[in-house]
């Protein structure tokens, strides 16, 4: 007889927050661009939450989270919540009393203002989700906001719905963050003491709100900790249990195993864990058991993958749940992490071949399999045993489906050898020929790929593809933006250019529209950071490249022009991290045949005169996993895969990559490795910290540090870009640089890009002249 568990609830730890139509961003930028007021915007940020609210009832979630909702990144919100507002942001909006002013002063901390730069930004964990990094000195002092966390859970209170706050934890708040003076000897972990009494204070206040839990997201302790680390843990966690009159408290991590931060959490007096199940946290199972579980513990159990689109399997999800209830007082159906990684609802998918979609499990799909599991767990499985029929019915399906195994895709990549995954000569022979055919300057300019993506060149995409215009007016459409941003590019004065990607929708999606294996979405937007949100392709099945994808763009563009035109293109890597990957085979695999593809077309850009190849890697180091142990297995496939793609040319074809948003450190040896000729990569945010990693790494080829945060409408100055170049040029050999911005241009309009640009060229030349 199957064992129930009438206490089991169904949770989960946060739902997608910008609507279905992307409501929520449209929101913003209508307030960003002044067409609306601060009560327009709150009142659609009030109308989403609610409508979430209602959604997560009526799908049958008992108990359903607040304070996940966020106008920019959740990180952000908790330096708000704690006062930690660096002096240059408090002085660009000085008066925050009103709405309007709060939301300008937030605004400013993510965006930048004229005078004042943003913070920085980074990934979250090994997400594609972007967070901005808190800025905390030894001068630091936190003061308690607890309005939004109130807020929010009276909203749903008044509507009937005691709600589970949801924060992101003190340590790991302090473990993200960054020391902006460079104190020798301070880390932002030492304001523990500081932190801690404030969290314990809101806590207090969400209890005499009437909140019963609350959830402290702490996914810093899936990375590698220190034993000096885990010790303020355990003190921290025993501080926040010893606070009168508090809701229960769950703490939650995510993303992967906890390994010897379990022990700690399991051991602390906290009323609950949340843990995560899938993927490499299904480890999380073996090390419960072997800490003896947790004890009368709530354990939350994150069964239920959060991260991709495939639909769970049920039945070996039940058995997992089955083996916890042995290891914990209560056990809980949840995802494994927010819902904020995946799309929303698989049923407005009305192109989407059905079998397919049977396949799939989108946001609100998850929340029928958590109430399923939930009930099966509760009721038993006869109580779910035509949902699980169907389930395995649409699993078996998919494994026997012919577009998910090709026998000539498997073929070619079991014939691949080492002599396919190296150029011919080493860079230096390399970089006399590339020099001796590009002929550039000292510190030669260029963009990363992409130029602003205008309504016209949106309105044409969306018109060929409804037929309201045919193949050739599209194509002139195309062809008339890549003279115009040629002529910008060469009145402006840059070395190298970029035809600017007219064509293209985002850097993944628009490739895996044209390669065999992957499949599209219409609605499929998931968040990266702030207004900024993309439409993963899903890599359904082996993948090959059918036709040239790049060539034709590429070589009108070259016509244009004397000087050298980058093909661009984007790399194995990114476009797994960028897409939801297939599960049912290792992740390298799947590179290797998407690598395959892009050598195609390198080889065929070689061919039609291209001589300056980009292939972007920007997620080598987001997808960098969290564990230390698991890294040189992944690095040595993703490695591979970029050789792969792009070692099949001439040496006098100059190879290039580029990196943007995360923390470079640990990927240093595998840049080198990778053994583009140039590299750009993200450093302006940063104060071009990256040159000295480059440096002391002994990177051997040149690189490009971006002197343009492009995710800030700040127009940089000529001295501002002086500057960045003098800090670069101080730290790496002016030979080896370039002049590039951090990242493309499309989301950026154009007066700033002509401005910035046109700063650009001229701080380069300043810089020469003093040669």
């Amino acid at each position: 007889m199957t064992q129930t568990v009438p206490s089991s609830r169904a949770t989960v730890h946060g739902y997608p927050r910008q609507g279905a139509q992307r409501q929520l961003k449209k929101a913003i930028e209508s307030y960003w661009a002044g067409r609306s007021d601060a009560d327009a915007l709150l009142r659609t940020a009030r109308e989403l939450r609610l409508q979430n609210l209602a959604e997560l009832r009526d799908a049958g979630i008992d108990e359903v989270p607040s304070n996940y909702f966020s106008f920019y990144d959740h990180v952000l919100d908790t330096a708000v919540l704690f006062g930690a507002v660096p002096e240059r942001h408090l002085a660009a909006v000085p008066d925050a009393t009103t709405p309007a002013g709060q939301l300008d002063r937030y605004f400013a901390m993510a965006r930048g203002t004229a005078e004042a730069p943003p913070l920085e930004m980074t990934k979250w964990f090994d997400t594609n989700y972007h967070y901005l990094v808190p800025e905390l000195g030894p001068d630091t002092t936190f003061t308690l906001d607890a309005s939004k966390p109130l807020a929010e859970f009276a909203e749903a209170f008044a509507e009937g719905v005691t709600t589970r706050p949801v924060l992101v934890g003190p340590v790991t708040f302090l473990l993200l963050a960054k020391d902006p003076t460079g104190t020798e000897g301070f880390r932002p972990l030492d304001l523990l003491d500081q932190l801690v009494p404030l969290y314990a204070e809101l806590l207090g206040k969400l209890h005499e709100a009437g909140a019963e839990w609350v959830q402290i997201d702490e996914p810093a302790l899936v990375t590698d900790q220190p034993a000096d680390v885990l010790a303020k843990v355990a003190e921290t966690y025993a501080r926040l249990a010893a606070a009168p009159a508090r809701p229960k408290i769950l703490v939650a991590t995510y993303f992967d195993r906890l390994g010897d931060a379990l022990p700690v959490l399991a051991k602390a007096p906290v009323e609950g864990l949340a843990l995560d199940f899938t993927g490499d946290a299904a480890a999380n199972l073996d090390a419960l058991a072997s800490v003896g579980g947790l004890g009368d513990k709530r354990l939350v159990a994150g069964v239920v993958n959060g991260r991709n689109i495939w639909a769970a399997d049920l039945t070996a999800a039940l058995s997992t749940l089955g083996t916890l209830l042995g290891l914990a007082g209560s056990v809980d159906v949840a995802a494994s992490c927010s819902l904020l990684h995946v799309p929303y609802d698989v049923t407005l998918e009305s192109d989407l071949d059905t079998e397919i979609a049977g396949w799939l499990s989108f946001a609100r799909q998850k929340l029928e399999e958590i109430v399923t599991l939930r009930r099966g767990l509760t009721e038993g499985h006869a109580a779910i045993s035509n949902v699980l029929h169907v389930n395995q019915s649409r699993l078996a399906s998919r494994a026997a489906s012919p577009i998910v195994k090709v026998p000539a895709v498997r073929e070619r990549v079991a014939a691949v050898t080492a002599a396919d995954l190296r150029r011919t000569s080493a860079y230096g022979t390399r970089a006399k020929a590339q020099h001796e055919r590009l002929n550039l300057p000292q510190l030669p300019t260029t963009t990363i790929g992409s130029f602003p993506q205008t309504q016209e060149l949106r309105k044409a995409r969306a018109e060929v593809r409804s037929g309201k215009i045919d193949q050739a007016a599209y194509q002139e459409a195309m062809r008339a933006e890549i003279r115009s941003v040629i002529a910008e590019q060469e009145k402006i004065g840059l070395d190298v250019l970029v035809h600017g990607e007219p064509e293209r929708n985002d850097m993944v999606q628009y490739f895996g529209e044209q390669l065999t294996g992957f499949l599209a979405t219409q609605h499929g937007w998931v968040q990266s950071y702030g207004t900024r949100y993309v439409r993963p392709p899903l890599i359904v099945g082996d993948v090959s490249r059918p036709a040239p994808m790049t060539v034709e763009w590429s070589t009108y563009a070259q016509s244009q022009t004397e000087r050298p035109v980058k093909g661009m293109l984007t790399g194995p890597v990114t476009m797994l991290a960028w897409s939801f990957v297939r599960d049912d085979q290792p992740e390298g695999d799947t590179a290797r045949q998407v690598a395959l593809a892009l050598r195609d077309e390198v080889v065929d850009l070689e061919a039609a005169g291209i001589s300056v190849i980009q292939v972007d890697e920007p997620a080598l180091r987001e997808t960098l996993p969290l564990r230390t142990a698991d890294r040189a297995a992944y690095l040595e496939w993703a490695v591979a895969s970029f050789q792969l793609a792009t070692a099949g040319v001439r040496d006098d074809t100059q190879v290039h990559t580029h990196m943007c948003y995360a923390e470079f450190g640990d990927v240093l040896q595998a840049i080198v490795d990778m053994d583009a000729d140039v590299i750009s990569l993200e450093a302006a945010r940063s104060n071009m910290a990256i040159v000295d990693g480059l440096a002391q790494a002994g990177y051997p080829n040149e690189a490009g540090p971006g002197v343009w945060d492009i995710h800030s409408p700040r127009v940089p100055s000529v001295e501002e870009i002086v500057g960045h170049l003098s800090v670069a040029t101080a730290a790496f050999p002016a030979e080896r640089l370039w002049v590039n911005p951090d990242c493309g241009l499309k989301t950026r309009g154009y007066p700033e890009v002509r401005a910035t640009l046109t700063n650009l060229v001229e701080a380069t030349g300043q810089l020469r002249s003093r040669a």
